[in-house]
């Protein structure tokens, strides 16, 4: 028996059918319900700090927001226990786009070579029984070696860039908050634990949620430009400049090693099979853009806001007014951490936020085409199918318009009851901020009811909390929808407005 070849052990080429790749869609979908009821069902079975607990579609919608990384909040953070604050670190990370899409990547590459496996023995099996050479199929075995152990080392570098990232961030954040008295005093009056507010802040900043376990976010920080300093990369090397991060460290290691895996990888980005490994050139596309982003918003944030009469900067000097400056508007494109109240901000800057929410995270002034595409969508049959359904569905902006007419729909009576809270206006930066996971809110104010009532407490939770049922839950299909954007992003393609 142990003379017999390896083939000969296996089942007949003939009898092994090439293993269906699931379908990326509903895999991410069904992912992403189901961690959220089983977050759900963990907020629900634990006890809130508060003797008021939170009602079951708040919790729902909170799971969901964490899941997302959407950090749209209908509750008070201080309301959730010390438990529970874990419980929603554990949903933040697990809904991140880097471990889902490192998780995605470990399972395409299973089925991927469970296929070239099958490939190769078939090809073995028709050389033997016509008896010839078998050099084609030792060039298919090492072609498959070299892609099978690059794979793998890519695999264990997403996975090391995750756990380096998380690990680091919430180290300094730790010692940042043992060592500065101004940063351990609000936590110490707060009663939330430093450990678990390091891990919670560092998770939800590289995820790009946006959730802080404080109930005013971050403002309770604004004069702490060392913690704001530290959190900024988070946002940058957990989202739009991840591609970049990862190319860095892969090119650094390259070099240090030596090994020919590392220099297989930089030169075969697309044979990879992680959508997040991007060119070279694309990378560098992306880094200016991101930074001209951030310069652009800083300009006209600094310009509009630097003598605000509403006293977002009371008591913060130049420089910590620049850094909160800076936090604030590298957090508007998908984290959405606040270090001001933006609801006092100009009308202006508010527009350009939305537009800012809006941008799938690698948006780049140069985006690198494929000349190929267009003659492979002609040629394969399913991909003449699937641009066909991507050309007559809507696009984006119109589902969004139609989540904001429902919405106004929904609370109608609210809008005309008390117009200076539900104004279009913030209507429209609650639904693009939960398409685009951010978090940013305009809030509500007591203060602008025209008919007072009485009963009305200020909240440190965003604009939803005042919505119905029914407007919740159409937010909590928003945050959905926009978590999935990958897969609908190119939808609308035959809508000419020109």
């Amino acid at each position: 028996m142990k003379n017999i070849p390896l083939y000969f052990l296996r089942s007949p080429p003939s009898l092994r059918l090439p293993l269906p790749p699931a379908n990326p869609f509903l895999s991410h979908l069904s992912y992403f319900i189901t961690i959220s009821l089983f977050g759900f069902g963990a907020l629900k079975l634990t006890q809130t700090r508060t003797s008021s607990s939170p009602n079951d579609l708040n919790l729902f919608f909170t799971s969901v927001s964490a899941v997302s990384v959407s950090s749209m909040s209908v509750v008070e953070m201080e309301v959730f226990s010390n438990f529970q604050l874990l419980i929603i670190t554990t949903l933040m990370f697990l809904g991140g786009e880097v471990f889902v899409s490192a998780v995605a990547f470990q399972l395409s590459r299973r089925f991927k070579y469970l296929n070239e496996e099958n490939h190769v023995d078939s090809v073995r099996s028709i050389e033997m029984e016509e008896n010839g050479t078998s050099s084609s199929t030792m060039v298919t075995i090492d072609e498959l070696s070299i892609s099978r152990s690059c794979s793998k080392v890519l695999g264990h570098t997403i996975i090391g860039y995750l756990l380096a990232t998380n690990v680091l961030g919430s180290f300094l954040i730790f010692i940042y908050i043992i060592v500065v008295p101004h940063a351990k005093q609000v936590l110490e009056s707060k009663g939330i634990n430093f450990f678990t507010f390091s891990i919670f802040s560092t998770v939800s900043t590289f995820t790009n949620c946006g959730f802080i376990p404080t109930n005013e976010n971050m403002i309770a920080f604004n004069n702490n430009s060392g913690l704001l300093l530290i959190l900024i990369p988070q946002v940058l090397l957990g989202g739009c400049l991840y591609p970049v991060g990862l190319r860095l460290v892969i090119m650094a290691v390259a070099k240090v090693s030596g090994k020919k895996e590392w220099r297989y990888i930089l030169k075969n980005e697309s044979k990879m099979g992680y959508s997040h490994l991007l060119p070279g050139l694309h990378c560098g596309f992306l880094a200016v853009t991101v930074a001209g982003f951030i310069v652009f918003q800083l300009i006209i944030f600094c310009s509009l806001e630097w003598n605000n009469s509403d006293g977002i900067w009371d008591g913060l000097n130049p420089y910590q007014k620049f850094v909160a400056s800076l936090f604030q508007v590298t957090n508007s494109r998908h984290t959405g951490e606040s270090i001001v109240d933006i609801s006092v901000i100009s009308q202006a800057i508010l527009v350009v936020f939305v537009v800012m929410m809006y941008l799938p995270p690698y948006t780049t002034f140069l985006p690198i085409r494929n000349n190929k595409e267009r003659a492979s969508i002609m040629t394969d049959g399913k991909n003449r199918r699937q641009y066909l359904v991507e050309l007559f569905t809507f696009s984006q902006l119109s589902y969004l318009a139609i989540f904001i007419i429902l919405i106004c729909i929904t609370e109608k009576q609210k809008l005309r009851d008390d117009p200076l809270n539900f104004t279009l206006l913030n209507i429209t930066i609650e639904v693009i901020s939960a398409y685009g996971n951010v978090g940013f809110s305009s809030g509500y104010s007591c203060k602008r009811q025209i008919k007072v009532d009485s009963s009305c407490k200020d909240a440190w939770y965003g604009f939803a909390g005042r919505w119905s049922s029914k407007g919740k839950f159409i937010l909590i299909l928003v945050m959905i929808f926009g978590r999935m954007k990958s897969f609908t992003m190119h939808t609308g393609k035959a809508w000419k407005l020109s």
